[in-house]
């Protein structure tokens, strides 16, 4: 077998298969790092700065190794450019038999079951559901894998889903009539026999947490993990070790349960219709008391103690429904599944109504849905007992673990205390590719102004850039605020996160070369634009997470009890990986250069900004718009 020095050098199989290839000292040192752990069962945390090339750093060792492993993404999006894109690629250039496999959660995946069975029994609410699900009914006589990332057709996100796909709840298991020709089956066995496996963050945590015999019959099997976007693992990890119920939830039981009894049990229907009359009544009263735009703590929403008392009616009539099933559950597999999904709706809503010790009880409303958590604010315990028990080599990655030097904050949030850790810089030479602009005379973020001042700073720069510039908010109303000047004074074309996917948009911003888009978190990273099309970054405030966010407040609060410093501790760490990540985005390959803005003056005012600063690249720093200008005429030149 070659060294791994020769397999990655410019003279190797995978510079002879892959386009612009170039070897990089701190991709093979970072490969060595992995070769290493995986041949020891080490586990790593690796910081490896944009361009470094860590997707090869990490797979071209688990190739070599010959093991089992897992690779865990933080997005769907990033799994399925792995598993279609970057694996088999690197798998060709090295020319092994390994076998790969992508397992996404079970509602990523078509369920035939109900696919028939809503097919007579569903009511639409419009034209465009109906087509939209007679797209599905077709998409589905020839879908070979089920995933529904395959139906360009159709938004992932359409509600018209939820009838042709299954929960864990609404899964029918083994004693399923269409259990031969279940795609979930099918995708789990596959990955089954494969020697890597690409999940995600969502999955891995939903099985650890619910023992979803998918990814936790993996796990036990696999000699090694890779977690790559590893900074979104704490975030997402606190989802999981919690209680969600849901309006939705709700309202769809109500519906699978009428579809049942209208094809196996029509003694129900009109008992049913006066059950579902009374669930609807009183979840509208909840939604009203919670209002349709909150995201608070339970015990701050006006009239807590009503709200407590209509969830108990909730509970009661959500029971009232468990008995009418448990007459009719013996007929059919369908019908004891509502039985048992309305059994547990009934559980979560009591274990959410029950008060615990380091737990927040939080809830989101929204028009059409309000969601209940009871979230813990750390789980460093339970990710710990759990890594611990399965004993493997793990390798934790990501281009922003760190603040600064540091991985302090990184690891306290999973509970990795003896782990070795690794930072490699960027190739990327920032001093000449970039500029930071910090512009002067932008008000305080308290300011009623502030917007104002960052949105008319951002049309000046937007016109040196002649376009070809993200504006990243850190709040929608910023956001909405800004797109409604700008398309009224400026000339370029503007685009806005949510008036079409993340993927068309970013598609748009390439096609068109003179764009502006504007968007908020979810534009913070995972993005990569490269070449001309962008060549400015303009982030309007350091993104600290808001101290009235529920969960926010409740970690803050919990700190300082704890005689801690919880802004150091946590919102100034979080806020500067948060900013990091935003950064990321302007300079994406070796010919990028870029103007990064940050209209936010505290970080020149106040002492905390020489942290942001220390965390960032080497760029040159400027506070004169003279250096933009001149900048950017080199850079059209």
């Amino acid at each position: 077998m070659e060294n791994l020095q020769d397999v990655l050098s410019d003279q190797g199989p995978l510079a002879k298969a892959i386009p612009h290839y170039k070897c990089r000292p701190q991709q093979l040192h970072f490969a060595e790092r992995v070769e290493h752990a995986l041949e020891h069962n080490e586990s790593l945390v690796v910081e490896a700065g944009t361009g470094t090339g860590k997707t090869l750093a990490y797979l071209v060792p688990i190739f070599r190794s010959g093991k089992k492993c897992l690779v865990s993404t933080g997005t769907k999006n990033l799994q399925d450019q792995l598993y279609h894109r970057d694996i088999p690629m690197i798998r060709d250039a090295l020319a092994t038999g390994a076998v790969i496999s992508l397992l996404k959660g079970r509602s990523n995946y078509l369920c035939h079951y109900r696919l028939h069975r809503h097919a007579n029994t569903a009511r639409f609410t419009s034209r465009e559901q109906a087509i939209a699900f007679q797209k599905i009914q077709d998409w589905a006589r020839t879908t070979k894998s089920g995933d529904i990332a395959e139906m360009s057709q159709l938004s992932e996100d359409s509600p018209v889903w939820s009838l042709a796909t299954s929960t864990a709840d609404s899964c029918l298991g083994g004693e399923c009539e269409y259990i031969s020709q279940c795609c979930v089956n099918e995708a789990r066995a596959r990955a089954q026999k494969a020697d890597i496996v690409v999940i995600n963050h969502h999955l891995f945590f939903a099985d650890l947490a619910l023992r979803d015999d998918g990814v936790a019959d993996l796990l036990p099997a696999c000699d090694a993990i890779v977690f790559d976007e590893a900074h979104q693992l704490a975030d997402t990890g606190i989802q999981f070790f919690g209680t969600i119920i849901s309006a939705r939830q709700v309202l769809e039981l109500i519906n699978d349960a009428n579809s049942e009894c209208e094809t196996d049990a029509l003694e129900l229907l009109s008992p049913l219709a006066d059950q579902a009359s009374t669930l609807h009544k009183i979840i509208d009263r909840l939604h009203k008391l919670l209002g349709t735009s909150n995201r608070s703590a339970w015990q701050d929403v006006d009239e807590s103690q009503r709200c407590t008392q209509v969830v108990h009616e909730l509970i009661d009539a959500l029971e009232t429904l468990t008995d009418l099933f448990s007459r009719v559950a013996e007929k059919t597999k369908g019908l004891a599944n509502i039985l048992e999904r309305s059994e547990n709706i009934v559980h979560r809503f009591r274990a959410f109504l029950a008060e615990d010790e380091n737990i927040i009880r939080w809830f989101e409303s929204r028009k059409n849905n309000f969601v209940l958590h009871k979230t813990p604010l750390e789980i460093a315990k339970p990710f710990q007992e759990n890594m611990q028990r399965l004993n493997q080599s793990m390798i934790f990655t990501s281009a922003t673990l760190s603040t600064g030097t540091r991985f302090d904050y990184f690891k306290q949030r999973l509970g990795l205390e003896e782990i070795e850790t690794h930072q490699w810089a960027s190739p990327f030479d920032y001093e000449h590719q970039s500029l930071l602009y910090l512009p002067e005379g932008i008000p305080e973020p308290q300011s009623p102004r502030f917007t104002l001042a960052v949105i008319e700073k951002a049309k000046e720069i937007i016109e040196i850039c002649q376009g070809r510039t993200f504006v990243l908010f850190t709040s929608h109303q910023a956001l909405n605020q800004a797109a409604e000047k700008l398309r009224n004074e400026i000339d370029f074309p503007i685009l806005v996160q949510g008036e079409g996917s993340k993927n068309r948009l970013l598609e748009q911003f390439r096609t068109l070369e003179n764009a502006v888009l504007l968007g908020t978190s979810s534009f913070w990273e995972g993005v990569d634009v490269k070449g001309r099309a962008l060549s400015c970054v303009i982030i309007d405030k350091l993104p600290f997470a808001s101290p009235g966010d529920p969960i926010i407040a409740a970690r803050i609060n919990e700190l300082a009890q704890k005689g801690e410093h919880p802004f150091m501790k946590y919102q100034l760490p979080d806020a500067i990986i948060t900013l990091r990540q935003g950064v990321g985005r302007l300079i994406r390959d070796e010919t990028d250069r870029g103007v990064l803005v940050i209209c936010d003056p505290r970080i020149l005012s106040k002492s905390y900004g020489k942290s942001f600063l220390r965390s960032l690249p080497r760029i040159p720093i400027t506070q004169d718009i003279q250096d933009v200008v001149e900048f950017m005429s080199e850079e059209t030149a």
